[in-house]
């Protein structure tokens, strides 16, 4: 079986299910709910019908769906859901950099862009610990230009793999960025905290990005304009054959 292969399953014990509300959804269904409620009550009908497509996209929003990640050695899984639009070689932001985090080198940056449409449930690339958890405040720029992993509001993540065949714990640091709709970045995780690869470690309103920094050692899997899944597509690989796409 390959490091990525997943096993099968018997044919009954796959269904399809509807992704669940995430608790942060909750409040803003509501409200979403209340609002339209009235308006179909005291404006009629041809009012309200815009703000229930409206609270459907809300509950869309906040869908989390179950994922299954793949197990292997020296795989690194996407944080996020959306479209890779930038793979390219860039100096290590300073919140991750120096010598107890990702050096300061330049390392391939993989950013995945995800629209209002998107799920907004990231996940952690890799299972380990939480190191830090750096928010910085910023600006609300188009999260697709690439001023944006240093103007926008932003939280860096660095997790320390556990030890490998080797002995060595790789340390792989993201980057939640908000974008010119998004206002704010919700941690689920702090330093300190163990996680599982895959694991929901955050959420951002309403449309983001998110940039991953694979280390020299890990070839990129993934091609400009790909589709990636939070917690399943393997963005790199230790050792693995390097993707093309990539801008140096």
């Amino acid at each position: 079986m390959s490091p990525i292969e997943k096993p099968a399953l018997p044919a009954e014990a796959v269904k399809w299910r509807v992704p669940d509300l995430h608790p942060e959804g909750r409040k803003y269904v509501m409200i979403a709910g209340v609002v339209s409620f009235v308006a179909w009550v005291s404006l009629g009908w041809f009012v309200a019908w815009p703000l229930i497509g409206f609270t459907l996209w809300v509950a869309l929003f906040f869908r989390d769906p179950v994922r299954v990640t793949p197990s292997g050695e020296g795989l690194i899984v996407s944080p996020a859901d959306g479209l890779v639009s930038m793979i390219e070689r860039v100096p290590v932001p300073r919140g991750l950099a120096g010598p107890n985090a990702l050096g300061d080198a330049p390392l391939i940056r993989v950013s995945v862009f995800m629209s209002v449409f998107d799920v907004h449930i990231n996940r952690t690339p890799i299972a380990g610990t939480i190191k830090q958890v750096i928010y910085i405040s910023g600006k609300f720029v188009n999260a697709e230009l690439d001023k944006a992993s240093e103007d926008n509001e932003r939280q860096h993540i660095l997790v320390e793999g556990r030890p490998d065949s080797s002995g060595t714990a790789r340390r792989i640091g993201f980057t939640q960025i908000a974008g010119l709709l998004a206002r704010r970045i919700v941690p689920f995780v702090k330093a300190g905290d163990m996680v599982a690869a895959g694991q929901r470690i955050g959420l951002i309103r309403f449309g983001s990005r998110v940039d991953v920094y694979l280390p020299d050692d890990c070839a990129c899997q993934v091609v400009l304009g790909q589709r990636s899944v939070a917690g399943e597509t393997v963005l790199g690989r230790v050792g693995g054959n390097t993707a093309t796409g990539i801008a140096q």
